[in-house]
């Protein structure tokens, strides 16, 4: 199953992130990507530049002809702007019910830019959280989703619940923000039970497009029919040895290396 993908998010001109980052890895994986784009940002390693929101009746135009003609096995969103995109990209799902969706809550940059305003977080919340198959914060996202400061893998746990307590289904929790050599990932379903992901954390400044890319990774396994446990430790697998084989690129936190080559039984796993 070649799986379609449809990915709702900014373009990033560096190339590392944003929908840039997620054909990318939709191709990588052996999946179809498709874009709706929500934003052009000038950006590069060092960080966002400018960004110039895509108005909201041409995202959801976007998102319309692609669905009525080559439709999708699940969509991803990532950067939306503002909160009148969020609100178009919430209006065409509701016409898709049974279409998975992998939310992945873009509100700042690696280089610190908030790319997502208040008002637009609050309809993330209301409108797109209770939607999604399974929703893909960070750490600062996850703090500024659910008010709660997180310094460990209890603070996750914490953090978990109460994002599933205003209507999530499962979540995803990344620790890349938290100190320590092991990298620890929370993923925690939607009747409690959960799934601790660790590895040796990767000592590297070439980490943009991470959360982009993991998100996407995880929305295509979705789309080729596995299930989403499955779907979660193959996209691990994959941002892992694309961030080893980082290409050192740019002065600031470089792209990693969405090329890489995965073995053919992650496919199945």
């Amino acid at each position: 199953m070649i799986g379609r993908v449809l990915t709702v998010a900014g373009s990033d001109s560096g190339g590392g992130a944003g929908i840039q980052a997620d054909l990318k890895t939709i191709t990588a994986l052996g999946g179809f990507g498709m874009s709706a784009i929500t934003a052009l940002t000038a950006q590069n390693t060092l960080g966002v530049f400018g960004v110039e929101a895509v108005s909201p009746a041409f995202v959801r135009q976007q998102i319309q002809v692609v669905l009525r003609d080559l439709g999708a096995d699940c969509c991803k969103s990532g950067m939306l702007a503002n909160a009148a995109v969020v609100h178009a990209l919430a209006d065409e799902l509701q016409d898709y019910p049974e279409l998975p969706f992998v939310l992945d809550p873009v509100m700042v940059s690696t280089s610190g830019s908030v790319l997502l305003d208040p008002e637009a977080v609050d309809a993330v919340m209301t409108r797109l959280l209770p939607r999604a198959l399974v929703v893909t914060p960070n750490i600062p996202e996850a703090e500024v989703m659910t008010g709660h400061v997180i310094t460990d893998l209890d603070g996750m746990r914490s953090a978990a619940r109460v994002l599933q307590d205003k209507g999530a289904g499962a979540v995803l929790l990344k620790g890349g923000h938290l100190r320590g050599d092991e990298l620890e990932d929370l993923l925690v379903f939607p009747e409690g039970h959960e799934i601790v992901l660790r590895g040796e954390r990767i000592k590297t400044r070439h980490t943009h497009g991470t959360g982009c890319t993991l998100a996407s990774a995880i929305a295509t396994g979705v789309a080729q029919g596995m299930g989403l446990e499955a779907a979660v430790r193959r996209g691990n697998r994959y941002l892992r040895l694309a961030l080893l084989c980082a290409p050192g690129l740019g002065q600031g936190h470089g792209p990693v290396d969405h090329g890489v080559t995965i073995r053919p039984e992650w496919h199945q796993s």
